[in-house]
């Protein structure tokens, strides 16, 4: 079977989610949220969409946005906040790729259980915007570096905006662009919080924050 374009990258995609699961320093995770954002943005172009130029500027704006604005806002942050590199883990690295893993087979299972029309020409289409969600979620909870959190976020943003591509096409990049700036506004804030925190406790491993009292 020859896969398509959009099943092509998006294979990548997933072998990137592997690496997310599998990396121990911040920088590795920053590089894969900066290719993931870049390989979203640019799948409306290949899944037969048609795009006015209204569209095509705002899938554009998405892409940097998405794949070198906010990526680079991260690494300067933890760059001026000097944050230590390690992504600390509370499930280990080892654990974390047998469940990337899992994921992937779970999240192709239940695609085709699902069997949605609207993306059957794309076999891993869904499958990745549910590895990704699920990806995002698990380095909110088994990750105890602040920064390792933040980028798990955007990675769940990342499989919602997939999944948006998919189903909805009216109106998508006016409340993409929307949800894009908040989490640039959000970045930026972050930055300002991992300051803060590391004054008070030389260090953004969560953990220290239950040291904190009312």
């Amino acid at each position: 079977m020859i896969l398509n374009p959009v099943d092509t990258i998006l294979s990548l995609v997933l072998l990137s989610v592997l690496f997310a699961f599998g990396a121990s320093r911040v920088p590795g995770l920053i590089k894969v949220i900066a290719f993931q954002g870049i390989v979203v943005s640019i799948v409306p172009f290949f899944i037969g969409h048609e795009m006015a130029l209204g569209g095509t500027v705002f899938t554009i704006a998405t892409l940097i946005i998405r794949g070198i604005i906010i990526p680079m806002s991260i690494y300067i942050a933890i760059k001026k906040v000097a944050i230590k590199r390690e992504v600390e883990p509370i499930v280990g690295f080892h654990a974390s790729l047998l469940f990337g893993l899992g994921l992937i087979v779970a999240s192709t299972y239940i695609s085709r259980e699902l069997n949605i029309p609207s993306i059957s020409d794309f076999t891993l289409l869904f499958p990745t915007a549910i590895a990704l969600l699920v990806t995002g979620m698990f380095l909110l909870i088994a990750r105890r570096n602040a920064i390792a959190m933040v980028i798990g976020y955007i990675m769940m943003e990342n499989g919602i905006y997939l999944i948006g591509t998919t189903i909805s096409v009216r109106a998508r990049h006016i409340v993409e662009f929307g949800i894009l700036l908040d989490i640039l506004a959000g970045v930026m804030i972050m930055a300002i919080i991992l300051q803060n925190i590391k004054q008070t406790f030389d260090d953004v491993d969560t953990a220290n924050l239950r040291t904190l009292k009312e």
